[in-house]
């Protein structure tokens, strides 16, 4: 497991102005094998901006993940994304290690945790929709917490649902919260994340011009086959790209899922 340090970190290397900052990507996220599910994500082209997504194992029977939209430009906020996952990784340990915990309470802190971190390294404002989920491997459910990130899709026997917003988007008000319900994945459903740059893509369908939306990501979501986590996520990413080829792309595209096998 990777630890970070504040001292020698990603915090005082920015804040040193005598020198000039050594700016790298985040942690590529290796994803933990979970008994019983399958995790995957998929981007599409270069980064551009700030979709980032990351997931630990905390515990023997939890795995927290969490995808996260910084606000601007990549090379300005790469330092930004940095400091998100050291949060999210050393907070995330601590609030979910322990065996009997309350993973409401638990997922309320984390948020509060990563909330005043970006308010601190941004000295003010900087706005980061986030959707942040406990997967608990052995009773299929998951706790989560919507910071004004776009819904998570859920997909199951009963058809489709989304997961909407639960607070306002990190990084804009030091106090605030958001809340943090707990829904059970049966066995064969999906959850489903994208980010806004997905939802907004730009393309043409039937000769207009128009944006990708959400509708058409539900519809791909109850159309694919959901048998493994990497090829729903590349149906979603594959397709949008096709809808807009002939536009350049100003924003990232990612595409996250999980789903229950057993």
């Amino acid at each position: 497991m990777l630890a970070f340090t504040r001292g020698s970190g990603v915090l005082s290397r920015f804040r040193n102005s005598q020198s000039a900052p050594v700016v790298v990507e985040p942690v590529p996220t290796v994803f933990p094998e979970i008994g019983g599910a399958d995790i995957a994500a998929v981007f599409s082209g270069k980064r551009v901006a700030g979709d980032f997504y990351d997931s630990i194992r905390t515990s023997p029977e939890r795995v927290l993940i969490g995808l996260l939209d910084v606000a601007g430009r990549r090379e300005d906020n790469r330092y930004i994304l940095n400091h998100a996952q050291e949060i999210f990784r050393t907070s995330g340990l601590e609030l979910f290690s322990k065996p009997d915990i309350n993973e409401s309470d638990a997922m309320t802190n984390l948020c509060l945790r990563l909330n005043r971190g970006l308010i601190d390294v941004c000295c003010g404002v900087h706005s980061c929709p986030a959707f942040i989920a406990c997967y608990h491997e052995k009773f299929g459910t998951l706790c989560y917490t919507n910071a004004g990130h776009t819904p998570g899709l859920v997909r199951d026997h009963t058809g489709l649902s989304e997961l909407p917003a639960t607070g306002l988007p990190l990084g804009l008000f030091s106090h605030a919260t958001s809340e943090a319900p707990t829904i059970g994945l049966e066995k064969g459903a999906a959850l489903l994340l994208v980010s806004l740059g997905l939802v907004e893509c730009e393309g043409h369908s039937d000769g207009l011009r128009g944006t990708f939306g959400l509708d058409r990501i539900k519809q791909i979501l109850q159309t694919t086959d959901i048998s493994g986590a990497r090829s729903l996520c590349t149906a979603v990413v594959d397709t949008a790209s096709q809808f807009g080829a002939k536009i350049p792309a100003c924003d990232d595209r990612t595409a996250l899922a999980l789903i229950r096998m057993g």
